[in-house]
């Protein structure tokens, strides 16, 4: 799963571990003759000097010399890279990471990353790496893999709740409307997460409101058998909102504990479908309203989501094939988006295929730490 944003994000590490590698062969006794020099500057190797008034002053080793120029190689700046070199240590300096977080921008780009997500990433990289006024660390490898964790995390963790805690917090039956284009895995979704919340123990009704499509009851009912489940169902052709309602009043009368309402698939440009979305959202008030789409549609599922948060505000995401995306831009960029957060992974064709989404275990898998 998203194994090739995982290899471009380690080819940054790789790059700024290099652009900030021990200094030059040849030149490392010569840094470190400087160090010493910087460390001990008189002669009897005392760190005192004496004012013009005659009484003793302490050096401050802090203070930078007048018009010191960084960039020189026999600057102040070479100075302290050296001294922190003589220590064991390494400082990151800005001309280390021009190289690296250019080639992290296009690797992000090119993983179907939405541009202002991957700008927020390049930011907080930068900041995490400079902006502690530059501190020495143990090793690049731990900075690094620091900055890239904490600007994931932060990225893709927008608006987390605990799906299972909802559900059991909330008024029963809690009505849950799925949405989203068509052939994106809408309605096999609705029977996974069925199953899933068989597992944390909450009962479940399928209701299908995806009365336009030919086929759909047929599609639906087949699940709701394999999966021994209730199913509500009208006629082809039938109003949407009245069957999720329905749906929820069967729910209430059985005490059953969640009401599962597909809707018919639709572009986000099918104004009469997306007035349709609205009115189902006005009627049936659920809960909890779910986008669902691809993994693999990248840029164009982030996209989506948008448009459809905007005709009936969503509350959380899906993203289906997960498993056949090696990208990873939709997971990355749909939640900071949309301010919805992603809520459970497809992995698979199976029933049980489908996982309670965690930001940091994912980041872990794109860091290679899983």
């Amino acid at each position: 799963m998203f194994d090739g944003l995982k290899d471009k994000l380690d080819d940054f590490r790789e790059d700024v571990e290099e652009q900030a590698e021990e200094p030059e062969a040849g030149a490392d006794a010569d840094m470190s003759e400087h160090a010493d020099e910087q460390e001990s500057p008189n002669p009897g190797g005392s760190s005192d000097v004496e004012s013009d008034s005659g009484t003793v002053a302490e050096a401050d080793s802090d203070t930078p010399d007048s018009g010191a120029d960084t960039g020189s190689d026999n600057g102040p700046g070479t100075l302290k890279r050296a001294k922190a070199f003589a220590t064991g240590r390494l400082i990151i300096e800005e001309e280390d990471l021009q190289t690296p977080l250019r080639d992290l921008e296009f690797a992000l780009l090119g993983s179907d990353v939405e541009m202002g997500v991957a700008k927020e990433i390049l930011e907080r990289v930068e900041k995490t790496m400079l902006g502690e006024t530059r501190k020495q660390v143990e090793t690049t490898e731990e900075l690094v893999y620091k900055a890239l964790r904490d600007a994931l995390v932060e990225v893709i963790s927008v608006g987390q709740f605990d799906f299972s805690e909802r559900i059991a917090a909330a008024e029963k039956p809690v009505t849950i409307v799925f949405t989203g284009v068509n052939g994106v895995g809408k309605t096999t979704t609705i029977a996974k997460l069925g199953e899933w919340l068989a597992d944390e123990g909450f009962s479940s009704v399928m209701a299908n409101g995806d009365t336009y499509r030919a086929g759909a009851n047929e599609q639906i009912r087949e699940h709701a058998s394999v999966l021994d489940r209730k199913l509500i169902t009208h006629e082809q052709g039938g109003d949407p909102a009245a069957v999720i309602y329905d749906g929820m009043e069967y729910a209430e009368a059985n005490d059953v504990d969640v009401v599962l309402g597909d809707t018919a698939g639709r572009l986000h440009t099918s104004d009469d479908l997306m007035a349709q979305l609205e009115k189902i959202d006005r009627v049936v008030d659920p809960e909890l309203t779910i986008f669902v789409d691809e993994a693999v549609a990248g840029q164009d599922a982030v996209n989506r989501g948008q448009e459809f948060n905007a005709a009936a505000e969503i509350d959380g995401v899906v993203l289906t094939k997960a498993d056949a995306d090696s990208s990873g831009g939709a997971a990355i960029s749909i939640a900071h988006v949309t301010g919805k957060p992603i809520l459970f992974l497809g992995t698979g064709q199976g029933y049980e295929d489908i996982e309670r989404f965690d930001p940091e275990e994912l980041v872990d898998r794109l860091l290679g730490e899983e």
